[in-house]
């Protein structure tokens, strides 16, 4: 089994360390580290100690660190603009895609989404999908945080501002389209830069966004011949862009 990941704010240089506060409590109590294992600390920006565990309290562990390491961003960078979905679709979406390697996810608020994210419902929606993909990194050996789009006041992302971001993609954009007659597989992908995936919500992307995505630039594509549901259309165009990119 490999050693279990937590977050730190900063990649301690050595060499010792003392992991406590939240991660520490549930590196100790939760995870139940004893002496001697291996343990990884990141800071979700390319930073990663490898660490062994030399003492463990209630609380927190001391930490004696091996090695640090930092790895360059991942190129090109992946982007999911994700349909907010309702219930937990949402969450399931994001955790599997920071799984399978996504850079960055852009709540999107679609025309055909059922739930909408207003005021301080939003900005909980939001969070959660925050910390789900945070728990999720921890879960894949992640040391680079995928981002999430928007703020507290705006928490989701209007079809113009999404139009907007696939006019200045360096890289290519893709919105996924059970109508489209090219294939996600064999669309010609970029050596660098971003890639850009549109995902629609539960009814998905309507004829007045797809075309607004396509005057901006986007290529509309399909996986395959069955459509997906909105928490797994996302993650199965990754895992194709994965292969084919060399990330897997």
């Amino acid at each position: 089994m490999s050693a279990p990941l937590f977050l730190v704010d900063q990649v301690p240089a050595g060499p010792t360390y003392t992991l406590d506060g939240p991660e520490g409590r549930h590196a100790a109590a939760v995870v139940r580290l004893r002496v001697g294992e291996p343990l990884l600390l990141t800071d979700g920006r390319g930073g990663i100690a490898n660490t062994v565990v030399d003492t463990v309290t209630r609380n927190s562990l001391d930490l004696r660190i091996l090695q640090v390491t930092r790895t360059a961003p991942p190129d090109p960078r992946l982007v999911v603009a994700q349909g907010v979905a309702k219930g937990d679709r949402g969450e399931l979406a994001v955790q599997a895609m920071t799984e399978v390697g996504v850079d960055e996810i852009v709540p999107w608020a679609a025309a055909r989404s059922v739930t909408r994210w207003r005021d301080d419902r939003g900005a909980r929606s939001r969070q959660r999908w925050v910390n789900t993909a945070r728990e999720a990194a921890k879960q894949a050996r992640r040391c680079w945080l995928p981002a999430i789009g928007g703020t507290d006041d705006q928490p989701a992302a209007s079809t113009a501002a999404v139009a907007a971001r696939i006019a200045t993609v360096t890289g290519a954009a893709f919105a996924l389209h059970e109508s489209a007659a090219d294939r996600l597989a064999t669309a010609r992908l970029p050596d660098s830069g971003e890639i850009l995936l549109v995902v629609g919500p539960e009814g998905g992307i309507d004829d007045a966004e797809l075309a607004a995505f396509t005057r901006a630039g986007a290529h509309v594509v399909r996986l395959g011949d069955t459509v997906l549901r909105t928490s797994t259309a996302g993650v199965a165009a990754l895992a194709v862009l994965a292969v084919r990119l060399g990330r897997w």
